[in-house]
Formats: C-alpha cells, sequence, structure tokens
C-alpha cells in the first residue's frame, strides 16, 4: 500500500525520471504534488504497471494533482553532463515547472542536489513506497515512451516503439547493422564491443 505522504508537508513533492538505462532518447523526469484526499486504486510503481494501466492513469493524475510538471533531457546534454546529472537537472527542472512552490521535495533513489532552499530526502524505491513518486514515474515513462513511439518513425530499424531505446539484443543488433543515429547518446556504450560506429 503506497502512503500519500512522507514529511508532513502538505505541498509535498515527489519526482522521478525514466529512460537513465537507455541508449537512445532523452531522460525524462517528472514532479507530482497530489492532494490531501487523492486516491486511485491502480497507483503503483510504473515498472509494475502494464502499459495499459500506465495510460489509463496519467489523464487522472494530471487531473487530480495540484500540480506537475515533466521535463526532457535529450540525448546530446546527456552526453555532456552524464546520465545522473541529467536525471538531476530534469528533476529540478520538473519542479521549475510546478504552479505552486512544494514546501518539501522526496526523490525516487539515492541521489539529488538541493533545489533552491527547499528541504527533500532521497528514497530508495520511492515510486513503489509513495503516491507522488509513483504518479511522477508514470507521467516520465508515459510521455517518454510516446517520444520513443514518434522518434521510432523516423527509424523503425531500431524498434524504438518496443524496446523504448533500452540495450535489448534487437537493438544492439541494428545499431551494430545500421551505426547510431542523431537518437543515440555517444557517452553510452552502445555496442559490448564498442566497435567504431558510423556515426
Amino acid at each position: 500500500m503506497l502512503k500519500l505522504n512522507y514529511s508532513g508537508f502538505s505541498l509535498e513533492v515527489g519526482t522521478d525520471e525514466a529512460g537513465r538505462g537507455c541508449l537512445s532518447g532523452p531522460v525524462v523526469a517528472a514532479a507530482v504534488i497530489l492532494p490531501p484526499n487523492f486516491n486511485h486504486d491502480l497507483l503503483n510503481d510504473s515498472k509494475q504497471l502494464s502499459e495499459k494501466k500506465r495510460y489509463e492513469l496519467r489523464p487522472y493524475i494530471e487531473k487530480e494533482a495540484l500540480a506537475f510538471g515533466v521535463s526532457f533531457i535529450y540525448q546530446d546534454e546527456v552526453d555532456e553532463i552524464n546520465v545522473l546529472q541529467a536525471s538531476i537537472t530534469g528533476m529540478h527542472r520538473s519542479i521549475e515547472q510546478l504552479s505552486v512552490e512544494p514546501e518539501f521535495i522526496i526523490v525516487d533513489g539515492n541521489k539529488f542536489k538541493q533545489y533552491k532552499e527547499i528541504p527533500h530526502e532521497t528514497i530508495i524505491k520511492g515510486d513503489a513506497k509513495y503516491m507522488s513518486i509513483a504518479a511522477a514515474s508514470v507521467l516520465a515513462k508515459t510521455y517518454r515512451d510516446d517520444y520513443m513511439e514518434k522518434i521510432h518513425q523516423e527509424f523503425p530499424q531500431y524498434n524504438w516503439k518496443k524496446n523504448k531505446g533500452y540495450p535489448t539484443k534487437e537493438h544492439r543488433n541494428a545499431i551494430r547493422e545500421f551505426g547510431a543515429t542523431i537518437h543515440h547518446r555517444k557517452s553510452f556504450k552502445l555496442l559490448p564491443e564498442q566497435l567504431t560506429l558510423k556515426l
């Protein structure tokens, strides 16, 4: 059973990201402040939910949330600042988008940088413990999946519609055969043997 609040502050924001381990596409972060009476039977860590359930939850979360923000850190910036910094930067940018300033921030994972003067807490597996982090994980994942489906149209041979940019065998075989695209992260080890890629 997910808890609604960690800090006791009513304007507590949960934040999470999707796409850290991908070879292509952006890291997408989201931040969500839920109302004190929020409830939805389906809500859970997005990784535990089917795609259908995530998309069912998204409009409900967006409608019921007191505030939410979603931000994209594209592959060039990921390459420039590294994937951990990209995740934290994405979370900060999502919090910046909120229409109300949060009093406390809860973060999925164990790494975060101070945002303004707002106190925060990092929570390992927070998306399976707190509703606002779970809600942020659903938004981050669905917005990222939408983007990967869009760029799949441009480069169907990588099958991003299905693998979403993760390092599946099929994705790696496509990189081996066709080389890297503008959407691939050049700082990542795209192939286990890291051939010289046709960039």
